[in-house]
């Protein structure tokens, strides 16, 4: 069984010295937002062997923000391909990671981030239709996938046992 969890950025300042999207620090409210996600992980027990993670300033403060998902064992690794990449972009990475780690954390952008979500995820139906609805920032899913090797993942491969937004989670 590997897990997979799907974390979108927590939010954005829309200012960055330059200009530039790449970047754009977290703002004050994506730093409380990111706690909230990561008081979430510690008490579900969800600490990832690896994360894959986006390049950009605000993904990797969102890293920065997450002491439960990034213990002394778990493995980083920032992927150019995952800054602002398609839902395909996003599976091609994962289908590289190593067969002998079961859970990954893979913190991205949208649009990319909700339609691997929708891809891969075939059920519960009302857990789709939230992630189609809205994937806000630092929103997180989980997912389930009966898979030996992540060269297997594919479109309707997993199950979503999670969908949590910041909104939802306790101050």
């Amino acid at each position: 069984m590997k897990k997979l969890y799907l974390l979108r950025h927590a939010k954005s300042s829309r200012e960055a010295d330059d200009g530039a999207d790449f970047d754009r620090p977290l703002a004050k409210r994506g730093r409380q937002a990111a706690r909230l996600v990561d008081a979430y992980l510690r008490g579900q027990g969800i600490a990832p062997g690896l994360v894959l993670c986006s390049p950009s300033r605000r993904t990797r403060e969102t890293l920065e923000l997450l002491p439960a998902a990034v213990g002394r064992n778990t493995r980083v690794r920032f992927e150019p391909a995952l800054y602002l990449g398609e839902a395909a972009d996003l599976l091609a990475e994962l289908r590289t990671a190593p067969d002998d780690e079961h859970s990954i954390l893979l913190i991205g952008h949208n649009p990319g981030l909700q339609e691997l979500g929708l891809a891969l995820a075939r059920q519960p139906q009302s857990l789709r239709k939230r992630i189609a609805a809205k994937f806000p920032t630092a929103a997180l899913a989980c997912l389930d996938a009966d898979l030996d090797r992540w060269a297997e993942l594919r479109p309707g491969a997993c199950v979503l046992r999670c969908y949590v937004t910041p909104a939802e989670l306790p101050a």
